[in-house]
């Protein structure tokens, strides 16, 4: 075993081998632009990319015809939601989100929020999900589009879908699912979930950085979009600029593999992640797992160390790459807003880690992040008078330190 060792899969993933082969010729061989239609070396560019754009499809449960190409999921996010903003400004100007959405999300609802939009944010429960009849109850007549992510980045939880999709279509509003997280590691349909729009990102199922898709549905209902910026017309006049084909070629091998692989990989995952848990929470005490129990990623848990500040639980596991937050998020040292809005204490937040198991993770790798975890928790903990009072019965939330 190599060290150090990688576990910070929801960040971004590394590229999978089989992805870099299939991108490769794409880099000599076919160099031409996709929009030439004037010669066979822009053929065979649109060839290759609608190649990918029907993999991306066949993941999804879509067509080839939906899926538009972005630089990732940051842009598919805001394409789509200031998309549709803009485009069904007449009809209404309420959107709806929840309270432990990305930054790829939130940030472009405040834009709009200030813009004039009106934006609820839907709490959850303890465990991440949101309610279909709480999303029932903020719809108004206003309402044009629910935006939520299909799994949580930091917990993994994943959100019921096809019953907050039913919820939309009886309302008659959009529904927008980011799958950044979600897409290759657990089965979506956008048919069956009644989604209308869907984001994904390359970086997260083994393809490059920079490469993304937005699917657009195309009928009942059709969806239309206001582009966020203008060009020469391409990807059907929603997104304009030279298509990445090299890119284009690397996601829809991703989204093959995945769509192929899922069932033993997400089985492979799940019984490691289960392995790391345990091992974790039977050998150190006052350690909680947040988010859902079941319905979650198979590669993400989300642990709290209790009287631990999560900034030094990843100095003292610093052979292994981890994140105490979001990687979004993970220049502020303020607490998590997804496990404040789980009920969790603001203390107790800031002494969470998430550990991330991807496709090249080992079960010799999580066998030492349980062992190098617990040899942390000890040794911090022995430098923690908190922990030490906490055990003698102290209530430490009782007490008034002084101000200094």
């Amino acid at each position: 075993m190599k060290l150090p060792i990688y576990m910070d899969n929801p960040s971004t993933t590394q590229v999978d081998p089989r992805v870099l082969e299939a991108m490769l010729p794409c880099f000599g061989e076919v160099y031409g632009h996709a929009s030439s239609r004037n010669h066979s070396f822009g053929w065979e560019a649109e060839k290759a990319a609608d190649a990918g754009r029907q993999q991306v499809a066949e993941l999804i449960g879509s067509t080839a015809k939906e899926i538009i190409f972005t630089s990732g999921g940051t842009e598919a996010n805001n394409l789509a939601i200031k998309g549709v903003a803009e485009m069904y400004k007449e009809k209404g100007n309420h959107i709806i989100t929840t309270t432990i959405e990305q930054k790829s999300l939130l940030d472009p609802l405040k834009t709009l929020e200030r813009a004039g939009c009106s934006i609820t944010h839907l709490p959850v429960d303890q465990y991440g999900q949101v309610s279909p009849e709480a999303l029932a109850e903020a719809i108004t007549d206003d309402t044009i589009l629910f935006t939520a992510m299909v799994a949580n980045n930091e917990i993994g939880t994943i959100q019921p879908m096809q019953a907050l999709g039913a919820v939309c279509k009886e309302h008659g509003v959009l529904f927008h699912a980011d799958a950044t997280q979600a897409a290759g590691k657990i089965p979506l349909n956008v048919q069956e979930m009644g989604i209308d729009l869907l984001s994904i990102t390359g970086h997260l199922m083994y393809a490059p950085k920079g490469i993304g898709a937005l699917y657009v549905r195309r009928k009942r209902p059709r969806v239309r979009l206001v582009p966020l910026f203008d060009g020469g017309g391409h990807e059907r006049g929603i997104r304009s600029g030279t298509l990445n084909v090299a890119g284009a070629v690397a996601l829809g091998k991703a989204c093959e593999i995945s769509r192929l692989e899922m069932d033993d990989e997400a089985a492979r995952l799940s019984a490691m992640r289960d392995r790391l848990e345990k091992g974790i929470t039977e050998n150190n005490d006052e350690v909680y797992v947040n988010g859902h129990p079941e319905h979650r990623l198979p590669g993400i848990t989300n642990i709290s160390f209790a009287y631990i500040e999560g900034e030094a639980m990843m100095m003292g596991i610093k052979d292994i790459a981890v994140a105490s937050g979001s990687a979004c998020t993970s220049t502020t040292l303020e607490p998590s807003h997804v496990l404040r809005s789980l009920g969790v204490g603001e203390d107790l937040a800031h002494t969470s880690i998430r550990y991330g198991l991807g496709r090249f993770s080992t079960e010799e790798e999580t066998d030492f992040a349980i062992e190098a975890t617990h040899r942390a928790v000890v040794k911090l903990r022995e430098m923690s008078p908190l922990y030490d009072m906490a055990k003698e019965g102290i209530d430490i939330n009782a007490i008034e330190w002084p101000d200094h």
